[in-house]
């Protein structure tokens, strides 16, 4: 059969026209597809979601912040075995194509075709980085082609490292791992640079399915997908025979990298946290992988969290005991023992909530984390009825743990000592009635080094450090001591000691400030009126000199809150924070000049470049000569004082006590010239805390048991005078005793070159030593 010469050529314009049309619809479609592709140069300045570090002074992690848990590492610093494994599983010819591996898709295709679904995926990794960086996960032929044309693009914008750079990075390789660092910390514990070949295999193989081939989850099946990679890492001739083999047989240990974060000093992370948004705002902190350093010593914060839960916790059971923190259901153990996950060992004094899973009358079993503990009965003894509405067989018995605890209740105790591994003797503790707060800093540069805001982070986020506005009480009198050198008082200045009354004709009120004891002592020196906290005293001094220079100088010290022009206010009566006052207190510590506190010392971006440094801000406030008199009055208060229990540090210290009206507030301020230290005890919603509830008896042993851990860190120095200080003995022989008999002071006493006294006996000069009560008419 013939063909016409016209019919053939209608054939040649036709097989012609077919694969011209099929390029032609082919740039049509890429040209539709290509004008909405979204932007891809951000990848070149690539910045991924990264997690924000909080160190302490020494360098070890206090915690961290973040959206997605993805620690950035460089190609260079990764073995070079852990990128191979990579390229084996995921894309070996990467350093081959350009974007775009049609073979690779073919290979895909055959294979899914023969499964009879989608088993296996062609994208290479640069796809792969588009995919998730630019495009939606939505699986569609048209995001493939903007895929593949995006991929082509990219590989002329940027190397091949620095993709896989990107990729080894974004990558989402389960248990909330991002990226190799972060999973290297989660499976193995460790960083990736000591990545083994046998444990790069098991991240290699995690890309195509996370949660199948998680370790942690099922090691035997991340084992298989091991063998694969570890084989097609010799097929491609990465490794030999010899490391194969050896990666396969190596003994593998799936351990998570102990996380302190939130673990020691929540509170003061949560300070940091708090400054670093109000400086650079959310994003930046939850992804933008800062580095803080912080003034945060671990030594100093693990003895103040220590010591704000033992004294909270004693203050507590002089109630006894009034119940459990809680109570579990069976298939609630489970989260619970995980999140109190802790490290191999638990030191001696460490709080922790446990769950009760077995009761006796001789002890009680808990568990915690992975580990298990016994509270033997002779830690329950302090455990009598405090709750009036439990009576007969459910009220506890003291000693007897069966009657106290039951299984399923999450109780507080503190480790006594480890008596095998994972297994440890504990006491029972109890929450706080009243809470509490410490902050300690150094006074030469302001540098916080531990801070408490409270008993427990978990329980309540409320700082009472920062936050928490409450009457200082006496602890505010050095302030007006202060003021009254100021105004022309020494040491040895001679002060009325007697009843006082003040009458607002206008309010129709009467005020009538009583000493603690509710005892009068006569004829005062200044120092000795301090060192016994002496109300009184403080109010004649006061209203001596003008409770508005009192309150100018409070002003001069950095004293913020609210100070009325009300005589009340020099026996502490208006509310400040912890931190304040305990600033404030620096200029006695130090040269006069008083150092703001200081929480963070630097902050560097993810890059290394440094955005934000502290140094000292100091301010001026008083004379060298006044604090050096403060500082030694108040070591009186140790020596002599309110704060006598301090003197079991054996060094010399400076400090002074606080309490309120029906010991609703109690705090103790006490420093040396290299460490201050400010306590603060007290309800959150205002109650007396009873008798027991004074600064000397609640705050002080809080104060002590934190400087006991710490204090030989530093040089047991003295304060040194600076110029134009002279020392002298002085008497005062009208001096009265607690029963009201005479009892004669002899001091030796600094002075303000020129102010010393000039005779010996100070009390036989002083004025108005009667007896009867003063009555001053005016506002209060």
């Amino acid at each position: 059969m013939r063909w016409s010469r016209s019919f053939k050529r209608k054939i040649f314009w036709t097989l012609l026209a077919l694969p011209v049309g099929a390029v032609l619809c082919a740039v049509l479609a890429f040209w539709l597809l290509s004008r909405d592709l979204p932007g891809f140069r951000n990848i070149t300045d690539y910045k991924p979601p990264l997690v924000t570090t909080v160190l302490s002074r020494d360098g070890r992690v206090l915690g961290y912040f973040y959206k997605e848990k993805r620690f950035l590492v460089r190609l260079e610093d990764m073995p070079d075995h852990l990128p191979k494994a990579f390229l084996a599983a995921e894309d070996s010819s990467f350093y081959k194509h350009d974007g775009i591996d049609p073979w690779a898709i073919f290979r895909a295709s055959l294979m899914n075709l023969k499964a009879g679904g989608i088993r296996q995926g062609g994208s290479t990794i640069t796809q792969q980085v588009v995919k998730r960086l630019l495009l939606s996960p939505e699986k569609s032929f048209e995001r493939k082609i903007k895929e593949a044309v995006l991929a082509y693009r990219l590989e002329n914008y940027l190397t091949k490292d620095e993709i896989l750079t990107i990729y080894l990075n974004q990558i989402f390789l389960g248990s909330k791992a991002y990226g190799v660092e972060a999973a290297s910390r989660e499976f193995f514990g460790k960083h990736v640079k000591d990545l083994t070949l046998a444990e790069s295999a098991i991240l290699a193989g995690l890309p195509q399915a996370p949660s199948r081939y998680n370790p942690l989850l099922d090691p035997q099946a991340a084992k298989t997908r091991q063998k694969y990679v570890l084989d097609q890492m010799l097929s491609q001739g990465w490794i030999n025979k010899d490391e194969h083999a050896e990666a396969l047989n190596q003994k593998l240990v799936y351990k998570s990298m102990e996380d302190h974060s939130w673990k020691v000093g929540a509170y003061y992370l949560e300070e940091v946290r708090r400054f670093l948004i109000e400086k650079y705002g959310e994003d930046e902190v939850y992804q933008g992988g800062l580095t803080v350093e912080t003034a945060c010593e671990i030594p100093h914060q693990i003895a103040a969290d220590n010591a704000v839960r033992r004294g909270l916790a004693d203050v507590a059971k002089r109630k006894g005991w009034e119940g459990p923190a809680g109570k579990l259901k069976p298939e609630e153990y489970a989260r619970f023992l995980d999140d109190g996950r802790t490290g191999d060992t638990v030191k001696p004094g460490t709080w922790l909530r446990a769950i009760v899973v077995e009761t006796a009358k001789d002890k009680a079993v808990v568990r915690f984390g992975q580990n298990t503990g016994e509270i033997p009965a002779a830690s329950t003894l302090w455990c009598r009825n405090g709750r009036k509405d439990i009576k007969g067989d459910a009220a506890p018995v003291p000693g007897d743990p069966s009657r106290i605890l039951h299984k399923g209740e999450i109780v507080w105790v503190t480790v006594r000592e480890a008596k095998a591994a994972k297994h440890y003797a504990l006491n029972l503790e109890r929450e706080p009635g009243p809470e509490g707060a410490l902050v300690s800093m150094l006074p030469e540069t302001g540098e916080v080094v531990a801070l408490v805001g409270g008993f427990s982070f978990e329980k309540s986020q409320f700082n009472r450090a920062t936050q928490a506005k409450r009457q200082p009480g006496s602890s505010f009198k050095p302030i007006v001591y202060s003021a009254a050198l100021d105004a022309g008082f020494t040491p040895a200045s001679v002060i009325m000691d007697a009843p006082i009354v003040f009458a607002n004709a206008e309010a129709g009120t009467i005020w009538r400030p009583e000493n603690y004891e509710d005892i009068f002592y006569g004829p005062t020196l200044l120092s000795t009126a301090l060192a016994k906290s002496r109300n009184l005293v403080t109010i004649r001094v006061a209203q001596k000199i003008g409770i508005r220079n009192v309150i100018d100088h409070a002003r001069a010290l950095g004293i913020d809150s609210e100070l009325p022009e009300n005589l009340s206010i020099a026996l502490g009566s208006s509310a400040l924070t912890l931190t304040n006052l305990c600033q404030a207190y620096t200029a006695f510590a130090r040269d006069g000049s008083y150092v703001k506190p200081r929480l963070v010392m630097s902050v560097k971006s993810a890059w290394g470049e440094t955005l934000y440094k502290s140094e000292p801000e100091y301010v001026e406030a008083i004379s060298p000569q006044n604090a050096f008199l403060m500082a030694s009055m108040l070591k009186e208060v140790i020596n002599v004082g309110t704060g006598g229990a301090a003197k079991v540090l054996g060094r010399p210290l400076a400090g002074k006590t606080g309490t309120t009206n029906n010991e609703q507030d109690a705090w103790f301020i006490g420093f040396t010239p290299h460490l201050l230290t400010g306590v603060y005890v007290g309800y959150d919603q205002l109650q007396s805390m009873g008798r027991e509830g004074s600064g000397g008896r609640t705050a002080l042993p809080i104060w002590i048991e934190y400087r006991k851990a710490i204090e030989d860190r530093y040089p047991p120095d003295d304060f040194l005078p600076p110029e134009g200080i002279v020392w002298a003995r002085v008497e005062n022989s009208q001096a009265i005793g607690s029963k009201g008999q005479p009892a004669p002071e002899s001091y030796f006493l600094p002075f303000i070159e020129g102010t010393q006294p000039g005779q010996t006996d100070v009390g036989a000069a002083a004025e108005g030593a009667g007896s009867d009560a003063d009555l001053m008419m005016q506002g209060f």
